[in-house]
């Protein structure tokens, strides 16, 4: 939304845990842009990077990202690397390097691998960068200690491969400009945007078009839960269960628990393919000799030998967004090596993820505090991202701000479009990230 005559060309960037996306701007408009895509022409890349070794490609390791890197990695998930949810990482002092094959990458060398690919799968719409490049971060990184100035750091080194100055903003403020193009009065807005490693939510004042100022800020909030954590919760309380997690095995004359580290590496799938060692097939080998249930270890032995992370958490994907349009979903997952069904009701997934909502709702109630403002005085709640179309979630908006003010819409998309919606605007310093100014 430009507030002068003759608007800058843009190019807004959302960088997303799960999927990414980039629109352009010129003359007060943005429109997004199109991955030719192996499954199909889409606006959405997948937040995904495979690596595998390869001999004349300089440094031996080849990689790929997005829809192309699934692609490579089911064709020769033995032989390749999958990263998924990396921009997870950015914020933890933990998180060094990670090591693929004899290769040991940062942050930012992962995050300018995936931009390459990024832009080359544009098809030259990005052959000619505009000088205002927006890129959307967090409000609240993941993590219980999250560290932003070396999330910022790891950023700026990510994004320097494009030559060009960027500037950050919230990635809810995104999507406010995005709603707010399609207002015609004034009104204030809370936007909900859920990723899928974060839940981000910020207030707004939108005035009217023509106005000197379009929108302005009033309160912010974001909390590390979203979408990841709810798959997780399904594959905690469905899956893991019958692979043995909660059993328990024998021990000379003690019967013992098996130790919930075994399924550590379950809360991501893209981890699953570290297990597949040695060491690990021999402990769980070990482990199966002595289990009370020895099939429920041989399935788990099954998903790590046989690298069914994937597709597990496809099939998670699958529940949760079958749950989202009906009481009841069907938990399917087969394989040569393993086939796990299950009925699943609305109900139960419910439950499962309960805490998680009560804790989306403190940090809700946190940006009204912020804002100054009582849910009475919101006139629209926009909720956008995946996890916006979870019934329990939008019932936690409802309950709070009425049925009537709720609004959804390109939930996968609006922060792109909006972030170059403001990279036209006269007072775009205005909008820039607290801890870049």
């Amino acid at each position: 939304m430009p507030t002068s005559t003759v608007s800058p060309r843009s190019v807004g960037i959302d960088f997303g845990t799960t999927n990414s996306v980039i629109a352009l701007g010129q003359d007060g408009n943005a429109d997004l842009v199109d991955f030719a895509a192996p499954g199909g022409t889409s606006s959405v890349f997948r937040s995904a990077l495979c690596f595998w070794q390869e001999e004349g490609v300089r440094g031996g390791l080849a990689h790929e990202a997005g829809p192309w890197a699934i692609s490579e990695f089911l064709e020769f998930p033995q032989g390749s690397r999958f990263l998924q949810s990396f921009k997870s990482v950015a914020a933890n002092p933990a998180f060094e390097q990670a090591t693929l094959f004899e290769k040991r990458l940062r942050f930012e060398e992962l995050g300018q691998v995936f931009l390459e690919h990024l832009v080359e799968h544009t098809g030259g719409a990005l052959a000619d960068l505009p000088e205002s490049i927006v890129v959307g971060r967090p409000v609240r990184y993941v993590g219980s200690r999250p560290d932003v100035e070396l999330a910022r750091t790891r950023y700026d080194a990510m994004f320097a491969m494009l030559g060009r100055p960027v500037h950050y903003v919230y990635e809810p403020i995104g999507a406010a400009f995005s709603f707010a193009s399609r207002l015609t009065e004034p009104a204030t807005l809370l936007v909900a945007d859920f990723g899928g490693g974060t839940s981000d939510f910020s207030i707004v004042r939108v005035n009217a078009p023509g106005s000197p100022r379009r929108c302005e800020p009033l309160g912010s909030a974001g909390i590390g839960i979203a979408g990841d954590r709810f798959d997780y919760r399904i594959m905690d309380n469905l899956v893991l269960p019958l692979l043995g997690k909660g059993g328990t095995y024998r021990s000379f004359d003690k019967v013992l628990e098996i130790p919930a580290g075994h399924f550590a590496d379950f809360g991501d799938w893209s981890r699953l393919a570290m297990m597949r060692n040695r060491r690990t097939l021999e402990q769980l080998a070990k482990l199966k000799h002595g289990a009370t249930d020895p099939a429920a270890i041989a399935r788990m032995i099954a998903v790590v030998e046989h690298e069914l992370g994937f597709g597990l958490y496809e099939a998670v994907g699958g529940l949760k967004r079958a749950l989202s349009g009906a009481e009841h979903g069907a938990f399917r997952f087969e394989s040569d090596a393993l086939t796990i069904e299950a009925e699943v009701s609305r109900a139960d997934f419910e439950a499962w993820i309960a805490p998680d909502l009560q804790r989306i709702g403190e940090t809700v109630d946190g940006a009204l505090a912020q804002s100054g403002l009582r849910a009475d005085e919101i006139d629209h709640v926009f909720l956008t991202g995946g996890s916006s179309l979870i019934p329990a979630v939008r019932g936690l908006f409802e309950q709070r701000f009425g049925e009537e003010r709720i609004a959804t819409g390109n939930e996968l998309t609006s922060i792109a479009h909006g972030l170059a919606l403001i990279g036209q605007s006269a007072d775009l310093g205005e909008w820039i990230a607290e801890d870049q100014v």
